[in-house]
Order: C-alpha cells, then sequence, then structure tokens
C-alpha cells in the first residue's frame, strides 16, 4: 500500500493535467464563421462638376474644425460651445458609457464568479405546543450561524462567452461611431442653421432697402398728385408695393426669430436669453473643402462605421448560435462553517460540497437550428444595409458636388439678373418723374428688381449651405482610427479596479465629465452674442 499510493496519487495528477490541457483546447475553439466584410467594386474619383477637382491620396484631410473654413469667429464660438454643452452630444456620451459597461458584464462572465455569505438564526419553540407533553425536556431554543463562499466557473469551450464579448466589445466601437455621428449631425445643423439665419439677416436688408425705396416713390406719387400730373391710383400702387414690402420684412423677421431660437437650443441656452445681432450681408467665405478617394470615404463616415460594426456583430452571434447545439459545462465549489453558536474554529463544524454538470440538447423541436437560421439571415440583412449605407453616402456627395458647382453658376448669373433689374427699376423711375410713362411699369420694375435681389441672397446661402453639407456628407474630418480598439481602450475598469465608479475614464476621446456651465442656461457670453434683448 505504501508503494501503490502514491502512484495513484501520481496518475491522478497526471489525468488532471491532460484534462486541463484538453479543456484549453476547447476554450479555443471558436465556432464564429471567418469575418469578411464586403469588398466594393468604386470609382476612382467623383463625378461632380463645377469647381472641385478628381481627389488624389495626397489631398489633404479635412479638419475636425471644419466650419472655420466659413471665417465667422461667431459661428466658431457657437460651435464651441454647442460642443461642450449641446445635451444631446452629453446624452450620446452616456450611451457610450452604457455600452462600455454592457461589454464589461459580458467579460465578466469569463471569470470565477466567487461568492460570501454569512447567516445566523435563533428559533424558540412555545412551551404548551401541540404534542409537548407536560415534564418534557427536549429543548426549547436553538441557534444556527454559517459561513461560507461560493464559486463556480463556465469553461468557455465553444468561445460562446468570448463571442458575446466580441460582440459587446464591437458595439461599444458603433457607440463610438454613433457618438461622432451624432456630434457631426449637430456640427453640421448649426452650421447650416446659422448660414440661413445670416441669409435672412441678408434678406432682411434687401428688404429694407426697398422699403426706404418705396417710400420715397409714394412720396413721388404724391407729388404728382397734388400737382395734378398723375391719377390718385399711381399713390395707391406705390403705397400697395409698400406695404406689402413691410409684410414680406415682417415674415423675414419671423422667420429669423425662429431660427435663432433653434440655435440657442443646440448651443444649450434658454430661446429667451439668447440674441444674435444681425447683420446687413452674408459674412462667408467659401472655400474647396479638400476631397477624399470615393474608397476613403468608407473610412471617413461615422454612419458606415456603425452600419459595418452591426455586421461584425451579427457575424459573431453566429457563433453564438453554433455554441447551443453544445455541451453546455459549468463547475461549482462551497466550503464554509456551520454550527449553533460562533464556536467554529473546529474543522468539525467544516462543509464544502463541489461538483460539474453538462446539459447537451438533445431534442427541442428545432428550436436551435432556427436560432441558428435566423441568426445568418441577420448577418446577411446587416450586409445588405451595409451596401445600402455606402450607396447612400456616395449619393450624398456626388449630391452636395453637383449643387456647390451648379450654384455656383448659378450665383453669378443671379448678379447678372440684380444689375439688369436694378438698371431698369432706375431707369423706369425717372421716365414716370418725367412724365414718359406710367406708374405700372414703375411698380413691374420695383417688382423684378426686388425678386432679383431676394434670389441671389437665397442662391448665395444656398451656396454656402451645399459647402457645408459637402463637409458632413464626407465625414467632417472624422476617422474610424478613432475608434477605441482592444479590451484595455474599452472595458471601462479592470477587474480588481473598484476607482471611477461614477465616471469611466475617457475612451476614443468620449467622456462623460460634464462642464459645470451646462446647468447655466442663461446667456454663456459667448463671442460675438448681442447682450441687448431681441425687439418683439
Amino acid at each position: 500500500m505504501r508503494v501503490h499510493g502514491p502512484r495513484r496519487g501520481l496518475g491522478f495528477v497526471a489525468r488532471g493535467i491532460l484534462l486541463g490541457c484538453a479543456g484549453s483546447l476547447l476554450v479555443g475553439c471558436d465556432l464564429a464563421p471567418r469575418y469578411k466584410p464586403e469588398k466594393f467594386v468604386l470609382p476612382d474619383n467623383w463625378e461632380g462638376t463645377g469647381i472641385f477637382k478628381p481627389a488624389h491620396p495626397d489631398d489633404a484631410a479635412l479638419r475636425h474644425d471644419w466650419w472655420s473654413m466659413l471665417g465667422d469667429a461667431q459661428l466658431n464660438a457657437l460651435e464651441d460651445q454647442a460642443m461642450r454643452l449641446n445635451p444631446d452630444i452629453q446624452a450620446q456620451a452616456e450611451i457610450f458609457l452604457q455600452a462600455r459597461d454592457l461589454a464589461m458584464e459580458a467579460r465578466s462572465h469569463l471569470y470565477p464568479q466567487l461568492n460570501g455569505m454569512a447567516s445566523g438564526q435563533k428559533y424558540k419553540g412555545s412551551a404548551h405546543r401541540l404534542w409537548r407533553g407536560a415534564g418534557a425536556t427536549g429543548p426549547m431554543y436553538m441557534s444556527s450561524e454559517q459561513y461560507s463562499a461560493t464559486a463556480s466557473w463556465e469553461p468557455d469551450f465553444w468561445s460562446a462567452i468570448r463571442n458575446r464579448t466580441r460582440m459587446a466589445e464591437q458595439g461599444v466601437q458603433e457607440q463610438a461611431a454613433q457618438f461622432a455621428l451624432s456630434r457631426l449631425s449637430i456640427q453640421a445643423e448649426l452650421a447650416s442653421d446659422y448660414v440661413l439665419l445670416r441669409g435672412l439677416d441678408a434678406q432682411a436688408a434687401v428688404y429694407r432697402s426697398a422699403i426706404r425705396y418705396y417710400q420715397a416713390a409714394v412720396e413721388v406719387t404724391k407729388l404728382r398728385l397734388s400737382g395734378a400730373i398723375a391719377p390718385g391710383m399711381d399713390v395707391s400702387r406705390a403705397e400697395a408695393q409698400l406695404y406689402a414690402t413691410q409684410a414680406q420684412e415682417t415674415d423675414i423677421k419671423s422667420q429669423r426669430d425662429v431660427m435663432e431660437h433653434t440655435i440657442a437650443v443646440l448651443v444649450n441656452q434658454a430661446p429667451a436669453s439668447f440674441h444674435i445681432a444681425p447683420v446687413d450681408s452674408l459674412p462667408f467665405q467659401v472655400s474647396t473643402p479638400p476631397l477624399v478617394l470615393p474608397s476613403t470615404l468608407l473610412e471617413r463616415r461615422p454612419d458606415i462605421a456603425m452600419a459595418e460594426r452591426r455586421m461584425a456583430q451579427a457575424n459573431r452571434a453566429i457563433g453564438v448560435s453554433r455554441a447551443a447545439f453544445y455541451p453546455h459545462v459549468t463547475f461549482n465549489a462551497m466550503t464554509g462553517f456551520m454550527d449553533n453558536g460562533f464556536d467554529l474554529a473546529s474543522l468539525y463544524n467544516a462543509m464544502y460540497q463541489f461538483g460539474a454538470s453538462a446539459v447537451v440538447p438533445l431534442f427541442q423541436g428545432g428550436l436551435r437550428r432556427a436560432d441558428l437560421q435566423r441568426s445568418w439571415s441577420q448577418y446577411r440583412q446587416a450586409e445588405d444595409i451595409y451596401r445600402g449605407t455606402v450607396l447612400d453616402a456616395f449619393r450624398e456627395v456626388e449630391d452636395n458636388l453637383t449643387r456647390s458647382g451648379r450654384l455656383k453658376t448659378q450665383v453669378e448669373q443671379e448678379k447678372s439678373a440684380v444689375d439688369a433689374a436694378v438698371r431698369t427699376q432706375g431707369m423706369t423711375m425717372a421716365l414716370y418723374t418725367g412724365g414718359l410713362t406710367n406708374y405700372l411699369d414703375v411698380v413691374v420694375a420695383q417688382v423684378a428688381a426686388l425678386n432679383a435681389r431676394i434670389s441671389l441672397v437665397q442662391a448665395q446661402t444656398r451656396e454656402v449651405d451645399a459647402h457645408v453639407q459637402l463637409v458632413r456628407a464626407l465625414g467632417g474630418g472624422w476617422s474610424r482610427a478613432s475608434l477605441p480598439d482592444g479590451a484595455r481602450a474599452i472595458m471601462p475598469f479592470g477587474p480588481l479596479d473598484y476607482s471611477h465608479l461614477r465616471h469611466a475614464p475617457a475612451a476614443g476621446g468620449i467622456s462623460t465629465e460634464r462642464d459645470p456651465a451646462s446647468a447655466n442656461l442663461m446667456r454663456q457670453g459667448a463671442s460675438g452674442l448681442d447682450s441687448t434683448p431681441k425687439a418683439r
């Protein structure tokens, strides 16, 4: 016995080592198919016409503060304020953090789960309880104290847990792209709204200039009426033209107020305390944004990155569905002490248990097969959505390339129309003053001149806005390299880390730390904002 005992012990150890090696090999069994994103055949360059040229690999990339190319200091200040304080951006940062926490939850199942337990009870029975006879000496009190620890672990033989973890990590990258898309949308919306606001300012200036001209025309008709040179109809026509133009100016002011309220919300301010001083002309410097190759656009658009990350998650879900066909193994153990008092020092009061369980699906009426087939279908659906997102991105770039080129030509044509209409207006007014034509010709010329000037301002506004939308279509300076990559960058903390419980460290440049000024919905003192209350 003294000879065979150690041999049996060595055999037991050897078997344990073999089982451990086999388990390690099984843990590396990944049932997810190899991920191969769809490769597209793309054009060599963009087909947009106008001031743009085909892109080359050495073209300069868009700047992150791309709105500064418009050359407006007040817009720069508003964009900076929105990026710091906009509630939608801050809410999206919280969604990103929640995705990181979900990834940490999925990853936690790779580790053994340890729990401690302590309990104490004391029980007293009634002296007159049923079946307790007179003079009975049985115990009336009972106490129990128990302290134990439990451990459970699920060996990831078929990489189901790892695939869920990778899906969660890819979900974090998807939310990082969603954050970038939300931020770009706010940036572009604010820039577009500001451009439209300044366009309304320029239109209001045109109407004010026309009103002054029409007021002078009313005086001319009244003077001619008083001299019995012209009929009263001329005065009525002149006044109708004046009042109609004043009504149009009022409508423009209404539109401007609404647009101003929209901008106020974007920069985290109450509309009642927000006002942007008006200007008389469009203050923007239109410059051509650098283009990228069509193939590079796949790395520059956050929405394309989101669609691709969803496709990667669908690929991992296939591995999870496949793993459900194989045995589900769990190990568990428990140890502790139990006594009817606090005397737990003796091993006599120790207790333990350990075991393993394996569940194998034998017959489930097609449940697992249906789940696997659905996973494959969801993956193909994600591929289709990805391709559709890429096509939409190309369309948006081409649309805004075309708009920018055509609008540049339209602006030049509108300028020529304005020059001709203003000359005609001046000549007809001079002829009317000299009594060589009737006032109806003057009204027609005035309407044509006003419409031409308004059309010019509208075309100039749309031209600037087309540049903003083109930058948005090109990704606004974002790059896929900005996505957090790897567990160290994605996980909000380590398994033994108990710091940063309220706010996790920033990842991918996304932080949930808020600017204290976000709670102040009054004027933030942005450069260029007017402190004068708006006129009602």
